[in-house]
């Protein structure tokens, strides 16, 4: 465990220092293929690093952070698009839009305490007065959720110790529910340290994708918003605009969505790679074909019907969420399992437990001092 929480601060001693090159040096090269050029070599570390962890916790959200959303922000960086533009005032704030799942509120709304008013809205207000409305954000509705779903996660990771006696749609429900809740806390404190040291109003990164009517509304709307919004402008919006004068505006939509859920689902490859360090099968990937597939045609559907006709959300929400679940079980589960990932991720909970013991200060843990 010492092992791998010094290869873990490694890894992002080295990707901090390489955040210090691009917010220094290649925010001066002019944006376009000089400035692609000189972050390739980024590119390059970014991909190898997590190499260096075996946890599939500690690997599994380096991975996702630095090879996915790290490297997909660089690259629109280097055209001057995406969340890296315009550049961040301060070093630390570049380093936490690149390398953490967070967007920052462009014009975040005013938050005061309840039964107050705004500081602009006195009792007596004149026009001599000129006041400095000032933002004040509270907190304590979310940790509480955040502790929540954290023993929600708990509980789920505890039922699994029972799954032989468990109904294998009851296994179903509880791998669905770990896989969000999972996500949802690591994209949580990922985006603590922004919210704790620059008190940044942070776009959502899920919203509720179990109320989801639809896949449009489960894909574009409520899962991990975050990766949505790099892979738009990272591939929807490039292979849309260039194929619309080839294929027509309809054929290039439709291509746009097949290309993004593909890419999405080769990024899923490339996470499972670095999990289980066993040659991809593809079954994630054609997971998201799926999807793709489904979901372009859940929009053509709509726009024939012209919301003419619309199922009820009773029927709608849950008929999403049973496809998704199944298609995952068929599809998106299966090389996790295959490969031991959750039996892993078990033996790592009671590794990280026991290295927490035993490091706590003895007075703590109530003992005595030999």
């Amino acid at each position: 465990m010492e092992d791998e929480i010094y290869n873990f601060i490694k890894v992002w001693i080295l990707t901090n220092i390489s955040m210090c090159y691009c917010f220094y040096i290649a925010t001066r090269i002019p944006k376009g293929i000089t400035r692609f050029i000189s972050l390739i070599p980024i590119f390059y570390l970014f991909i190898i690093l997590p190499l260096n962890l075996h946890s599939s916790h500690l690997c599994g959200i380096t991975t996702f952070f630095l090879v996915w959303l790290g490297n997909f922000k660089l690259l629109l960086f280097s055209v001057d698009l995406g969340p890296l533009s315009p550049t961040p005032r301060t070093l630390f704030q570049f380093i936490s839009v690149a390398c953490l799942p967070i967007k920052i509120k462009q014009n975040p709304p005013q938050k005061y305490p309840p039964n107050t008013n705004p500081p602009h809205q006195t009792q007596n207000p004149t026009k001599s007065e000129n006041p400095v409305v000032q933002t004040v954000t509270y907190v304590p509705k979310k940790s509480l959720m955040l502790a929540i779903k954290a023993l929600l996660f708990a509980l789920v990771f505890r039922s699994f110790a029972y799954k032989q006696h468990l109904h294998p749609y009851v296994i179903l429900a509880l791998h669905c529910c770990h896989m969000f809740l999972a996500l949802e806390i690591v994209l949580a404190l990922g985006a603590t340290p922004a919210r704790a040291f620059f008190g940044f109003e942070l776009e959502p990164q899920f919203n509720k994708p179990y109320l989801s009517t639809s896949l449009q509304d489960f894909w574009s709307r409520r899962w991990n918003i975050m990766v949505t919004m790099i892979l738009r402008p990272v591939i929807y919006y490039p292979v849309r605009r260039i194929s619309t004068p080839i294929l027509g505006p309809r054929c290039a939509r439709n291509l746009a969505v097949m290309s993004t859920f593909t890419v999405s689902g080769l990024m899923h490859e490339v996470i499972y790679y670095y999990l289980t360090r066993v040659p991809p099968t593809w079954e994630v990937t054609w997971f998201f074909v799926l999807h793709g597939m489904s979901m372009a045609i859940e929009v053509e559907v709509k726009k024939a019907v012209n919301d003419r006709w619309r199922l009820h959300h009773l029927v709608s929400g849950p008929s999403t969420l049973v496809f998704l679940a199944v298609t995952a079980n068929w599809l998106f589960f299966p090389q996790l399992l295959r490969n031991d990932v959750y039996v892993k991720a078990a033996s790592e909970y009671a590794i990280m437990l026991h290295f927490v013991k035993s490091h706590l200060p003895l007075h703590i843990m109530g003992g005595k001092a030999s």
